[in-house]
């Protein structure tokens, strides 16, 4: 592991409504920003892990809004690790895609007038996407993970570990939490950043 680019800092036991999970805690040496892993399971034993890269959405994780299916996806992942008995989801602190907690309600405030999230996050002058999943990357090498089964809608999320050497054996699509407040939402998701959440 390449410990000048992400730390592992500690690791506790972690009960929740799913299951009980060790958590991992890591820092980013570059920005100083904290991220998490909860794994249940050996997931060093050289098979394919069933594993979700979730990056923070506090509003969907914590607050329950219903204008994404953040945390529906976060919820729907920690139960497929419960009912496989092994996973890993790692928890990226990359708020609002990246832009940070005050410009994702800065973005849902544009909404609220009529654009979508990509109309909102360019009207702002951000980019649409500033997530780094590479980060990913080295937060399996110290969990002894080798290969992965992702759970994930999203290509460029596929396509970004596979060039960082990931080995992804399997997709596996999670749709979840689609509600009228949120349609408008995933269908920009689909149509503009191209997530497979069609069929």
């Amino acid at each position: 592991m390449n410990s000048n680019i992400i730390q592992h800092i500690t690791s506790c036991r972690l009960p929740t409504e799913y299951g009980i999970f060790q958590m991992h805690g890591f820092v980013d040496t570059r920005s100083n920003q904290e991220h998490t892993a909860l794994v249940m399971g050996d997931v060093a034993d050289g098979n394919a892990v069933l594993s979700r890269i979730h990056s923070e959405c506090l509003t969907g994780d914590a607050l329950f809004s219903q204008k994404c299916d953040c945390g529906a996806q976060l919820q729907a992942a920690m139960q497929a690790v419960q009912a496989e008995g092994r996973g890993v989801i790692v928890y990226l602190r990359q708020e609002g895609r990246g832009i940070g907690l005050i410009n994702k309600i800065r973005a849902y405030a544009l909404q609220d007038q009529g654009l979508d999230t990509v109309e909102a996050n360019l009207a702002l002058g951000l980019p649409v996407d500033a997530r780094d999943f590479s980060i990913a990357k080295y937060i399996y090498e110290h969990l002894g993970v080798q290969s992965v089964r992702l759970l994930t809608n999203n290509p460029e999320k596929i396509q970004t570990l596979r060039d960082c050497g990931i080995e992804i054996v399997e997709r596996i699509p999670l749709k979840v939490g689609e509600n009228p407040e949120n349609i408008g939402y995933l269908n920009t998701k689909a149509d503009k950043l191209h997530h497979l959440l069609k069929d």
